[in-house]
């Protein structure tokens, strides 16, 4: 991953995921999606939403009322 690039969600579910991505979208903030679920188990590992560094505030409180 690139510097500047925070990751401000976390998820085991793929879809959230995409919905949180396109909640960031719909208020100008770009995203994107790192899967580190493991391929074989998906008990194993999350998908993270990165911002970048200039968004990162707003991204937060965000993802606070997207999980509530």
């Amino acid at each position: 991953m690139e510097k500047g690039w925070i990751r401000v969600y976390t998820t085991i579910q793929m879809f959230r995921a995409e919905i949180f991505k396109r909640v960031l979208a719909d208020h100008d903030i770009e995203a994107v999606i790192i899967n580190k679920m493991d391929s074989s188990y998906k008990t194993f590992g999350e998908i993270e939403v990165y911002v970048k560094n200039d968004h990162v505030i707003k991204a937060k409180l965000l993802a606070k009322e997207f999980d509530t």
